[in-house]
């Protein structure tokens, strides 16, 4: 994957929510919403890895983000940016996370997308939450041997309610997240007409969901039913449509949030912003919120 050419400014491009209401607030949709970009696993570009707090203030040069990151847990309960249940692809070390202590991912390395070694080290999940303050938001994509009690622990111990939502994939995964924490936003996968019903069975508030509607395009008039009940949809381009802009051009991103996307997930946030930068608003409610 190729970087883009595009000068980055000296300064970030950042969001800034504030506090929990604001993040309601900012995650109401309204009809002068901006679109954006989610960075999956952080935006990782050549030399810079994913899941690495170095690689997200590379993207916020160029464009404001939600972060998306995984978060995997050691040996000894430490919880740390990995997407992979061993550290073999990413890092120079070897052995699966949860067999392995901190002290020694402390010891490694991350290695960027073509497995070249980078100065850059495995941050901690509170390192990440803390980084991420008046900066960007992030989505907290977690491992299936991660409790979610220890999620929910690190956000509120670093005071990072406001600005994190959590990633669930199945229905009771994400009422069990609501009951624990019913303040926080959460990342809940809606395709169709009838996960919008369970949904609601669930009894969550759509004021704390964030639509993902998966890896294909959805109809204009699914993304329309979501906005009327005040969600903002996340498009998941990664994979076959970030390959569809990469060989047919990036306008198609445009295309995207024209037909309702709000958000889209991607491997190219880059590339992605700067198809879609034209598509905001003159002037938007939700402007108060991004810091150049």
């Amino acid at each position: 994957m190729e970087q883009n050419s595009t000068e980055a400014t000296g300064e970030g491009f950042y969001i800034d929510l504030g506090g929990v209401g604001t993040s309601y607030d900012f995650y109401t949709w309204t009809s002068d919403r901006i679109p954006m970009v989610s960075a999956h696993r952080g935006g990782p570009y050549p030399g810079f890895p994913e899941n690495a707090i170095e690689t997200f203030e590379n993207v916020l040069k160029f464009t404001p983000s939600i972060i998306e990151l995984d978060v995997a847990m050691t040996k000894d309960s430490v919880l740390v940016l990995m997407h992979d249940d061993d550290l073999d692809r990413t890092t120079n070390g070897t052995g699966k996370v949860e067999e392995v202590t901190y002290e020694y991912i402390q010891s490694l390395f991350l290695e960027d997308e073509n497995g070249e070694l980078t100065s850059f080290r495995v941050p901690t999940l509170g390192e990440a939450l803390t980084w991420s303050k008046g900066k960007a938001l992030l989505t907290v994509d977690i491992k299936r041997s991660v409790p979610f009690e220890k999620i929910i622990e690190e956000v509120r111990s670093t005071g990072s309610e406001g600005h994190a939502a959590l990633i669930t994939y199945t229905f009771p995964a994400a009422k069990k997240l609501h009951s624990m924490a019913p303040d926080l936003m959460l990342s809940i996968t809606i395709r169709n007409e009838e996960e919008i019903k369970r949904l609601e069975e669930t009894g969550i508030p759509w004021t704390r969901v964030i639509a993902f509607t998966g890896l294909a395009e959805r109809p204009r008039e699914f993304n329309q039913a979501l906005h009327k009940k005040g969600v903002f949809t996340i498009l998941g381009v990664l994979g076959n449509l970030d390959q569809s802009a990469v060989s047919r051009g990036d306008q198609i991103y445009a295309s995207f949030v024209q037909n309702g996307a709000d958000i889209l997930a991607t491997d190219r946030p880059i590339e992605a912003a700067k198809a879609i930068k034209t598509l905001t608003p003159s002037q938007s409610s939700k402007s108060k919120y991004f810091i150049k």
